[in-house]
């Protein structure tokens, strides 16, 4: 089992009972105390949390008494806690780092481990690698490991101090001061009851739903993207309420609905965000963004004169520059987005609530704001289809790509190809497709832009097509 373990662009995922099992979560998790005790500050301890996924408590105890045995102490969240609560955990308690139990966004079946390093972000590719190193190790010694004496485990609130944190970022009685009202899905995750909390205590009128503990996500994938949020369209319509926001399984990630029904999606709020911090609240720094990410991003940048950074797929590498460099903002295609002066780290109750103060700032519904931004910089529709493909044909037709072997694509001519991460296509300035294999799963990724809806479709359609015959 332990050749199935393989770290991917957010930690390790798998099937729980197949590859997902306690065996393997007490492995990575001796070989990330080996990694802290060897190569960071073992007194420092590290922080342990977990969402709503079936066995995800039990599994983040395991985890936790692995470590402690160690001699490194440990800090167990006492409830299902958000990765960013998780990871200014970190920072607040000054620990050596983190281990989140999560599979994220993925359907019921999976689970997975997080890594979150000191500064309370994405680990580094090179601490992955030298965390891998450590496990390899695991596997192929023979002898049990001998731990120095074993150290503490406590458990503790980690949600409250973050939920304080929040409050401090945004300001919550302009939004209540607004009359707005608004639809919260946790989708089942580990947001659940985080920004209820806030908007009761701050007397915002507001619906939480799907905020039962549930680890089957009935009828949905805790993935805050179409057509998962259907039920939050259908109550944000039918109470009248100003806006819906969704976070994914572990709250890092979001999703949102306007008034009317329309969904917007991580490029439109991405785009609204990085608006409002350089042009209503006038902040300054650069702009990172990964390399499926719309272009509109690339637009605003430049008229606000900000420098602009684009990187591989991954929050990881975003997370590396904020560290790194004076960034304003950075984000992904998936929904997750950093902001300056909080963490290295993406936060979907964090970014709920500045959309919640665009809107009571500007005096506009999401669907204005989306509207403004495309009167300026013209429209940006985007579109994604996962194929499930064996990574070698995946390969394969990412390396034909990238030998110019597709001349034409739904009529339309390639002016150029980027091959930063995968392979993408230009046609003209203003449209492009993107094809990259997963890394971890016998999946092929497709990602479209263009000016219009239809065109997306056209182009994924095309290139659907032409894997499903590669394959």
């Amino acid at each position: 089992m332990l050749d199935r373990i393989q770290f991917g662009t957010d930690g390790w995922r798998g099937v729980i009972a197949e590859d997902f099992t306690f065996a393997n979560v007490r492995r990575v998790a001796a070989a990330v105390a080996l990694y802290v005790r060897a190569e960071s500050e073992p007194a420092r301890g590290l922080v342990v949390g977990y969402d709503t996924r079936f066995l995800s408590a039990e599994c983040a105890r395991e985890a936790g008494e692995v470590v402690a045995a160690a001699g490194i102490p440990v800090t167990l969240a006492d409830q299902p806690t958000p990765t960013p609560a998780v990871s200014y955990a970190v920072v607040a308690r000054q620990t050596a780092g983190a281990i989140m139990i999560t599979a994220s966004h993925n359907p019921y079946r999976w689970n997975g481990v997080k890594f979150k390093a000191p500064y309370g972000g994405s680990a580094a590719p090179e601490i992955i690698r030298r965390i891998e190193i450590h496990l390899h190790r695991l596997d192929r010694s023979k002898a049990r490991t001998r731990w120095a004496k074993a150290a503490t485990l406590e458990t503790a609130d980690l949600v409250s101090p973050y939920l304080g944190r929040l409050k401090s970022l945004v300001h919550l009685e302009r939004i209540r001061s607004s009359g707005r009202r608004f639809v919260i899905d946790p989708m089942y995750g580990a947001g659940r009851g985080c920004l209820a909390r806030l908007f009761e205590e701050a007397a915002i009128p507001y619906q939480e739903i799907h905020s039962e503990l549930n680890p089957l996500f009935p009828g949905i994938n805790p993935e805050p993207i179409e057509p998962h949020v259907e039920e939050l369209r259908r109550v944000v319509c039918e109470g009248h309420y100003d806006a819906g926001f969704a976070t994914d399984g572990d709250a890092d990630r979001l999703g949102a609905i306007d008034r009317e029904g329309a969904f917007i999606d991580s490029h439109k709020i991405f785009s609204i965000l990085l608006k409002h911090l350089a042009e209503d609240l006038g902040m300054h720094g650069e702009v990172v963004k990964t390399f499926s990410t719309t272009q509109m991003i690339d637009k605003l940048a430049r008229k606000y004169g900000l420098p602009l950074h684009v990187t591989p797929i991954g929050f990881k590498y975003v997370c590396k520059l904020m560290l790194t460099r004076d960034v304003l903002i950075g984000g992904e295609e998936s929904g997750g987005i950093g902001i300056k002066g909080h963490l290295p780290e993406r936060d979907g109750i964090l970014n709920s609530l500045l959309l919640a103060e665009v809107m009571a700032d500007k005096e506009r519904t999401l669907g204005e704001l989306v509207e403004e931004l495309s009167d300026e910089f013209g429209p940006h529709y985007y579109g994604r289809v996962d194929l499930e493909v064996d990574k070698a044909v995946g390969q394969r037709l990412v390396r034909e790509v990238k030998r110019h072997k597709l001349r034409r694509v739904a009529g339309l001519k390639v002016s150029r190809i980027e091959d930063l991460d995968g392979a993408k296509m230009w046609f003209a300035d203003t449209a492009w497709l993107l094809v990259r294999p997963s890394g971890t799963e016998n999946l092929l990724r497709l990602y479209a832009e263009a000016p219009s809806q239809e065109q997306v479709k056209v182009l994924l359609e095309e290139m659907t097509g032409i894997a499903r015959r590669a394959a």
